[in-house]
């Protein structure tokens, strides 16, 4: 019997952060994935976590923990694919380290992602982006700090991990305003800001004296937002532009749609392609393929320039019998 432990430290100390110098979000990421899978496996066996073997996680466990996912914590598809992508990167790691369970890491290996269904990404239009920076209440500093959040994240498109870790240094707010962040992948990346924004995000860093490697966006420790803190913070917000604004009750708004709402509004005003995928820090420019398809103005204006001649009048009629029968069926 192969211990987990020892191999799954291994894997995130030697593999993850020493070979792969995996990001901390890729870390956190598969820690999660781990954590959860050992409290699913230790229910089913009856072991402790700590007790748990290589060969209790076979293909049949990892297959149910894929469903428990699903249906017991109503997963979607894609957090159910990013799951199994962390635990295949594991079984191919113990692949080169335990002979002996080949077999099983093989069939384990070979159970497939999921296929979805790629929606249209969802993305605010002029006047709910207007009602949504209207919605924090300017006369308080929560309020201030969040109108100035809301109109980074809208103009410049950032992830939401690099929106909360922005820092005082990753600003600058002379000639040229701009941004900096260290995106996916390590790639360092910035972004200018818009006079306005600049503006907003001078006023506020100017009221709060935020220096050196502070955060620019504080939760009221003084410390950087969490994830699940910007998320509320969005969510709250948009109830409240909601009442002036009824379209954004018909959507669901979260840190990600800000993204698509700064990539849709470069696409709008004729940006290219790969421009945006720059702007965004993407790693290939088909992925930002996804904001054509959501553009419904730049499909109209595609098939307001195809020019389609008058059609001929009449019935069509087959010119052999072959194709009329054809054509009959």
């Amino acid at each position: 019997m192969t211990a987990l432990a020892p191999l799954v430290q291994s894997f995130f100390t030697d593999r993850l952060v020493t070979q792969r110098r995996a990001s901390p979000h890729t870390v956190a990421a598969y820690r999660d994935a781990f954590r959860l899978l050992v409290v699913f496996a230790s229910q089913r066996t009856g072991r402790q976590p700590s007790k748990l073997a290589l060969e209790d996680l076979d293909a049949p466990l990892v297959g149910a923990f894929l469903d428990h996912l699903e249906l017991g914590r109503s997963n979607s598809v894609a957090t159910r694919n990013a799951r199994l992508a962390a635990l295949h990167s594991f079984f191919r790691y113990a692949a080169l380290r335990d002979l002996a369970n080949a077999a099983l890491i093989e069939r384990v290996l070979a159970i497939p992602q999921k296929r979805t269904s790629r929606l249209l990404v969802e993305f605010l239009t002029a006047d709910e982006v207007e009602a949504l920076l209207a919605a924090p209440d300017r006369s308080t500093a929560l309020g201030r700090r969040d109108h100035a959040l809301l109109a980074v994240a809208v103009q410049t498109g950032l992830r939401l991990s690099e929106l909360a870790q922005l820092s005082r240094n990753d600003v600058e707010l002379g000639t040229g305003p701009y941004v900096r962040c260290i995106g996916k992948g390590r790639k360092e990346r910035c972004t200018p800001l818009t006079k306005s924004v600049a503006k907003v995000l001078r006023s506020w860093l100017g009221e709060q004296q935020v220096e050196g490697a502070s955060p620019v966006f504080p939760g009221p420790a003084g410390k950087a937002l969490s994830r699940s803190a910007v998320w509320r913070l969005v969510g709250r917000h948009v109830s409240a532009a909601a009442k002036s604004c009824p379209s954004l009750a018909t959507k669901r708004v979260s840190p990600h749609t800000l993204r698509h709402t700064a990539a849709m509004q470069l696409l709008a005003a004729g940006v290219d392609r790969a421009v945006i995928a720059l702007w965004l820090g993407h790693e290939q420019v088909e992925t930002t393929q996804i904001y054509l398809h959501a553009d419904l103005a730049l499909k109209q204006k595609a098939l307001d320039r195809t020019a389609s001649g008058p059609a001929a009048k009449g019935r069509f009629h087959p010119p052999d019998t072959l194709l009329a029968f054809l054509e009959g069926l």
